[in-house]
């Protein structure tokens, strides 16, 4: 896992990360490898202590919605999937790169 990790790039800002490159590709990887290939179906996902344990995640979490859910949800994943390497963060960027093209 870790070296198919390796092959990914992690724009997303640090300062806001929770879940670690890694965690999220065996949560991807492992949810793929269930059957489950839709992002919204890792809002359930993350709420399953088997998947969690497989994944050695505990349920500690720093906001306190997220507790009770040891894994990421699918805006996570989905943020991993689709931000782009100039993406700072800004609502308006999208906005912007779509006036452009």
């Amino acid at each position: 896992m870790r070296r198919f990790a390796a092959c990914f790039t992690d724009y997303r800002k640090a300062d806001q990360i929770e879940h670690p490159l890694l965690d999220l590709i065996a949560q991807r990887v492992f949810g793929l490898a269930l059957g489950y290939e839709d992002l919204n179906d890792h809002d359930a996902l993350r709420r399953d202590p088997m998947l969690a344990v497989a994944l050695s995640k505990g349920e500690h979490r720093r906001r306190a919605q997220d507790r009770g859910k040891a894994l990421a949800g699918k805006s996570t994943l989905n943020r991993l999937e689709l931000t782009a390497p100039d993406y700072d963060g800004s609502p308006r960027q999208k906005e912007l790169r779509q006036a452009r093209d």
